[in-house]
């Protein structure tokens, strides 16, 4: 099991097992048996995965699908718990998601997605190390500057309206 805490300091436990999964579907109609999926053959399929990393609204709808009998029990409804998640809650959460739903599979299988998966984040830590990178580099704030400095020009220099 794992866990997560949302921004109002609420910890919520993450257990993915097939009842899981059926409330997960019902609820939000997205199948998490099918976060990767590998034709015979062919480069693994991570269309869901990719889904819920681009839209957040449907990832915190799944998450408090999954984790609906503790909100209940808590007294959370879905809208106080869309509240309560956004930034690094967000961020924790869909690792604990992530990292439950591959541990919910038999070895084999499991093995072969926790690979997949931890080449995504490989994948996502470059990217975030480099975006980091550019932020660093002391010439970002001149060219930052020169361009707002050439659209003040350029705004200033249009022609009047005819009117």
């Amino acid at each position: 099991m794992k866990s997560f805490t949302d921004n109002t300091g609420r910890t919520w436990t993450l257990a993915v097992t097939v009842g899981t999964i059926k409330r997960v579907r019902a609820l939000c109609d997205v199948d998490l048996a099918n976060i990767i999926t590998i034709d015979s053959g062919t480069t693994p399929k991570v269309d869901l995965l990719e889904k819920l990393g681009s839209d957040p609204v449907l990832l915190v709808d799944v998450l408090y699908a999954a984790v609906k009998p503790e909100a209940d029990a808590k007294g959370v409804t879905d809208e106080e718990f869309g509240r309560a998640m956004s930034g690094d809650a967000i961020e924790m959460a869909t690792t604990a998601l992530l990292d439950e739903v591959i541990d919910f599979f038999p070895e084999t299988k499991r093995k072969v997605f926790r690979k997949i998966l931890d080449a995504t984040r490989r994948f996502e830590s470059r990217g975030k190390a480099a975006l980091q990178a550019l932020l660093d580099d002391p010439a970002l704030d001149g060219k930052i500057d020169d361009a707002l400095a050439q659209l003040m020009t350029s705004s200033s220099n249009s022609p009047e309206s005819p009117e």
